[in-house]
């Protein structure tokens, strides 16, 4: 039987050990990858931000709509379809926002991978200034510093990709479903 110590020791030591792969992986990619771990997680951070309305916020709000929808004149008037159509933009700015900003986030993380690339070949063409081509241990770590953040931040961009294109399409799926349950609404109220 292993005690609490014994455990929380080998916690320690597993968080330590990935705590000095991480920062060995920063070290060797450049500081472009802190600019890419910066992006990242804002994009990611709005990412779970639009989930958590999908799933808590948006059914609540949808709720309230068709509650006021259903309180208010629904005769064909220039007034209810005035309160229609308001409904409808408050509910779909709300579900659509941040939505294009994770897109540009997304856009701009490859692009951050290639000045990681550009800052990388600079370190290799300065690397043979100084000692000339003889010294094939430091250009390889030019040429490492150049490819690593391109793959961090296609990687990155990737991750946020499927994301993404699922969360633009529910904002679109849920505003035609409320559309939809609008418009039932006051058919089946002046019919």
């Amino acid at each position: 039987m292993m005690d609490n110590s014994a455990s929380g020791g080998a916690s320690m030591t597993l968080f330590h050990d990935a705590w000095i792969t991480l920062r060995g992986f920063f070290e060797w990619g450049g500081p472009v990858l802190y600019a890419i771990f910066a992006v990242t997680v804002v994009m990611w951070s709005l990412i779970v931000e639009r989930l958590w309305y999908f799933f808590r916020v948006l059914p609540q709000e949808v709720h309230t709509a068709r509650f006021v929808w259903s309180t208010g004149p629904c005769d064909g008037s220039w007034s209810s379809s005035s309160v229609r159509r308001l409904i409808l933009s408050e509910v779909g700015l709300n579900a659509e926002r941040n939505l294009r900003l994770i897109q540009t986030l997304m856009q701009i993380l490859p692009l951050l991978g290639l000045l990681g690339t550009v800052w990388g070949m600079v370190q290799v063409f300065e690397t043979l200034t100084v000692f000339g081509t003889g010294n094939a241990r430091l250009m390889a770590s030019g040429v490492s510093q150049a490819t690593i953040p391109t793959m961090a931040g296609l990687v990155a961009a990737l991750s946020g990709l499927y994301f993404s294109v699922w969360l633009k399409q529910r904002a679109q799926r849920e505003m035609e479903k409320l559309e939809d349950g609008l418009r039932m609404h006051f058919e089946s109220s002046t019919g």
